[in-house]
């Protein structure tokens, strides 16, 4: 089983850069890079609501899940 971060793609999607995102989230770009390639063993809450409301998106947009 695995969850798979779609982080970049909406970023992409909405022309917003990674250094943007984690100005604004108050993590570093080292932080947020891991996170876009599902290197994180967790995530805050905190931390999505401030990703979702600067992207103007829902939790469920940001990761799915996938059966092996």
């Amino acid at each position: 089983m695995q969850i798979e971060v779609h982080l970049a793609v909406i970023l992409a999607q909405r022309g917003v850069s990674g250094r943007a995102l984690a100005k604004h989230i108050g993590i570093t770009q080292a932080n947020l890079s891991l996170l876009r390639q599902g290197k994180v063993k967790g995530v805050r809450f905190e931390t999505l609501a401030k990703i979702c409301d600067y992207l103007d998106c829902q939790p469920g947009d940001l990761f799915t899940f996938r059966r092996d």
